[in-house]
């Protein structure tokens, strides 16, 4: 006898599945061997079917069959037993030192969450609020768990010790580099963003650009090599004083664009501004707002990050490099999803994705004085 009850008449045990709803008991979850007799098949089939091994041992009819039937009846596989059997549980941790409890990356557990979904795996996340004791006792928790993978994700980009316990199981970090390159780690491609700012603004024919805001980091260093880059390239260059360093807030937008802006004659001061961020932009565009500067006709901006709920809602719409925090999310959880498959640990390289260029209104042509 097959798995689908050809040659022993199993299919045709309940008249062939004739659509009569067998007897249920009340309020009783449906189990697999209800299914099996709605559908007329085996309980082996129906196994089949459910745990991925119908291919080869069932027709494509026999299958379609089994899952109308489970359809019908509302019958979905217990994860449970089902862990039990593969010694999974279909579950992923995320830890974060911020993250879940920030608005700025929202889109990397959003990605993280739907590449698990889509393989049939849940997420649960810890937030630690940065603490190291509470991000060694989380992954201890997790593996308490016997989660199958931990993802360790970062607000912002930087090295991290990697947290006691990733090593004892597939471990992924998203928006952070392992401080003894142990594991893999999915990052921007924070350089490159830098160089297409440039390329944007040299392609509108500036030639005057400035660097505002920024801090003492991975990200505010990388960006601005790959800025001055590209600006090599076409024989361009940023005068010292015209890199301010001011922090990451709207404030210190505000502040370095006074700097170089306020009392400077329109030829002398510069027609291109590159922002460590989007909220530095914010306060550029305040500032050249105060100071009677038209943006984009006498001044154009570009941000980073193209932050949700504010980059395209700024006046004008701000022009911004984007971080891939969706596809950072999806990135990491797709190598541990690969890895679940294949039984493979994941390399300990870095992987780095783009960060695209997403243009809006704040930048135009270069004024010609």
């Amino acid at each position: 006898m097959t798995a689908d009850g050809s040659g022993g008449g199993a299919e045709d045990s309940n008249g062939g599945g004739d659509g009569a709803r067998p007897a249920s008991r009340d309020g009783a979850r449906p189990t697999s061997r209800d299914v099996a007799r709605l559908a007329g098949v085996s309980h082996t089939a129906v196994s089949f079917v459910f745990n991925g091994r119908a291919e080869g041992n069932l027709s494509p009819a026999t299958q379609e069959r089994i899952r109308q039937a489970a359809a019908r009846l509302g019958y979905r596989p217990d994860p449970v037993a089902r862990g039990l059997r593969s010694r999974r549980t279909a579950v992923l941790g995320l830890v974060t030192d911020e993250i879940a409890s920030s608005p700025f990356a929202g889109r990397l557990l959003r990605g993280a969450m739907e590449a698990a979904w889509s393989s049939d795996h849940l997420i649960l996340t810890v937030d630690t609020g940065g603490d190291r004791a509470k991000e060694d006792a989380a992954v201890a928790e997790l593996l308490d768990r016997r989660v199958d993978g931990i993802i360790y994700a970062a607000m912002s980009l930087r090295r991290v010790r990697v947290p006691e316990g990733l090593h004892h199981t597939h471990s992924v970090l998203a928006n952070c580099l392992p401080e003894d390159g142990s594991l893999p780690a999915v990052v921007p491609a924070e350089r490159a963003g830098g160089g297409g700012a440039a390329r944007l603004l040299l392609d509108h024919g500036h030639r005057r650009l400035a660097v505002i805001g920024g801090l003492d980091d991975i990200a505010s260093r990388e960006r601005l090599r790959g800025f001055r880059d590209a600006l090599r390239a076409e024989g361009v260059t940023v005068p010292p004083e015209w890199v301010v360093r001011t922090g990451g807030e709207i404030s210190s937008g505000y502040e370095g664009a006074l700097r170089l802006l306020e009392g400077a004659p329109a030829g002398q001061r510069p027609t291109g501004v590159f922002c460590y961020n989007d909220r530095v932009a914010a306060g550029v565009l305040h500032a050249a707002a105060r100071l009677g500067i038209e943006v984009p006709a006498g001044l154009s901006v570009v941000g980073y990050d193209d932050q949700e709920h504010m980059a395209a809602f700024l006046t004008p719409p701000l022009t911004s490099v984007a971080l891939p925090h969706r596809a950072m999310g999806e990135t990491a959880a797709r190598l541990l999803l690969d890895a679940l498959a294949t039984g493979r640990t994941p390399p300990a390289t870095t992987r780095r994705l783009a960060c695209p260029v997403v243009s809006r209104a704040s930048v135009g042509p270069a004024p010609i004085r």
